[in-house]
């Protein structure tokens, strides 16, 4: 794909699946017609950096559809200063949204190969907020104190309170909970020290974190 086409590809995904899909923040807007998401994707999909759909990465793990990604961003209301968790680096391309917008940021990753690939092109482009963790955080991450915003990348089946706790007050989680086909992108935001609210934001389908907890059943 050629420069000019690149940035043709770039807008259209602005124009066409983001302003569509009520993402009107135009800090993030900006951010996301900044952040090159082609050097991201691996490279046998690069054709496909722009497209509507989830871009496979390996082991299994896809990269979010880039409309979802930007309601993510939106939905955070990220400041300057405040304090990021990202669960499942992947690609590392929404990590370097989230520590643009934010002050520092904990990514972890459970497949080493993809924190040691993000870590290396994040560093190379001049990152100097982010800590890159390799380890199972699908129940929870509580190595790294507590956290003004939570983004969690793969779907959960329930959501563990432990993230809910690893929260400030007035922080915000987004999360994408239930099983497929349906499930509910939800934002969790804490209150005080035991009250929290959580608002469903849309519907839609995302692969679930490897090892995610899966809801009980009860047998008569």
């Amino acid at each position: 794909m050629t420069e000019v086409n690149t940035e043709i590809a770039r807008r259209n995904m602005i124009s066409q699946q983001f302003r569509t899909w009520h993402v009107n923040d135009q800090d993030v807007l900006d951010l996301l017609d900044t952040i090159p998401r082609e050097r991201f994707v691996p490279e046998q999909y690069r054709n496909l950096a722009f497209s509507d759909l989830e871009v496979p990465l390996g082991h299994g793990e896809v990269m979010m559809a880039p409309k979802i990604e930007a309601r993510l961003l939106q939905s955070l209301a990220i400041k300057p200063l405040e304090r990021i968790l990202e669960i499942g680096t992947g690609s590392g391309y929404l990590t370097a949204c989230l520590a643009r917008l934010g002050g520092h940021l904990v990514t972890v990753e459970l497949v080493p190969e993809f924190s040691q690939h993000a870590q290396q092109l994040l560093t190379g482009m001049g990152y100097e907020n982010i800590e890159f963790r390799v380890g199972d955080a699908a129940s929870g991450w509580d190595q790294d104190g507590s956290f003004d915003v939570i983004a969690i990348t793969g779907s959960l089946p329930v959501l563990p309170e432990d993230f809910q706790h690893a929260l400030n007050k007035d922080g915000r989680l987004f999360v994408i909970t239930g099983e497929s086909p349906v499930m509910q992108a939800q934002l969790v935001t804490r209150l005080s020290s035991q009250e929290w609210h959580s608002e469903t934001l849309f519907e839609t389908d995302l692969p679930p974190l490897q090892n995610a907890v899966k809801p009980q059943i009860f047998a008569l």
